[in-house]
């Protein structure tokens, strides 16, 4: 592996390389990231995204923002004190965060004169070839119109997402159907580690993935906290973004401003490396 100056060299030649300094990023969001312990919104985290990914936009990037969240901050709203276990009421509990969501999307991103838009869909609508055309072509529609796209699972009808995933594989799919350059995924460490951190004070960042094999399968080990994703998850949405040609960076959700170091080639995180076509 690289360490140190020449890792940040590498990386800032593979981030630098893509297309004319104007890239097209994919930045997921989880909901351990979105919320407080005590499951509420927080109001923090997502204001300063909204700061960066606007400033973003106004660098030439080209922005699309999966969002996960709704379930939790349905439950909020609704003030239940645990998850619920039936579908059906975390299915109501998504239908009601979803507009909050995009209620605070909408307000905070406005303060910076970006306008978003929403796109709900489940997995097993992007199998027709049909409804992969249509999507990236309101996808490319909302960037030509220089809108920032946020997309989730439509948790009120998907059930299979709801139940196994965070929107890490959606997150991934998208990015490979977008063409992006890049895919960032925001969670509640600062990468992956050699070991759980939580349990061992020794664990080490993993900076950099050339790549994914069953030993760093392994390492993925168990889920998160509040969200269904884990890393198990994260590195299945890397694998599918990496072989699709696109790098990918696990990044820590609470500093939004990691962003910026990710995009200048500085080491932030871990980095997977794009297979090369």
């Amino acid at each position: 592996g690289l360490v140190g100056s020449e890792m940040c060299i590498r990386d800032r030649e593979n981030i630098m390389t893509l297309k004319n300094g104007k890239k097209r990023i994919v930045v997921k969001i989880g909901t351990s990231t979105l919320t407080h312990d005590t499951g509420k919104t927080n109001i923090a985290i997502i204001a300063k995204l909204a700061s960066v990914l606007s400033d973003l936009k106004n660098e030439g990037h080209e922005i699309i923002l999966v969002s996960s969240g709704a379930i939790g901050i349905g439950m909020s709203r609704l003030r239940l004190a645990e998850k619920p276990k039936e579908t059906q009421c975390l299915q109501a509990a998504a239908a009601v965060g979803q507009c909050e969501l995009m209620f605070l999307y909408d307000k905070l991103f406005s303060e910076y004169d970006v306008v978003v838009s929403q796109l709900l869909f489940t997995s097993d609508e992007l199998e027709k070839k049909s409804n992969k055309e249509c999507l990236v072509a309101t996808l490319n529609q909302l960037l030509e119109y220089d809108c920032l796209p946020i997309v989730n699972e439509n948790d009120s009808i998907s059930v299979e997402e709801l139940l196994n995933g965070d929107n890490d594989c959606l997150s991934a799919t998208v990015a490979t159907l977008a063409k992006a350059d890049l895919l960032i995924l925001l969670t509640d460490t600062d990468g992956l580690y050699d070991s759980n951190p939580a349990e061992n004070p020794n664990a080490k960042l993993i900076s950099r993935v050339e790549k994914i094999d069953d030993n760093i399968r392994a390492i993925a080990g168990g889920a998160g906290k509040k969200g269904t994703g884990g890393f198990v998850t994260k590195i299945k949405a890397a694998e599918i973004a990496v072989s699709a040609g696109i790098p990918v960076v696990i990044t820590n959700g609470k500093k939004p401003t990691n962003i910026y170091h990710i995009l200048r080639g500085q080491q932030e995180g871990t980095y997977f490396e794009a297979v090369k076509k």
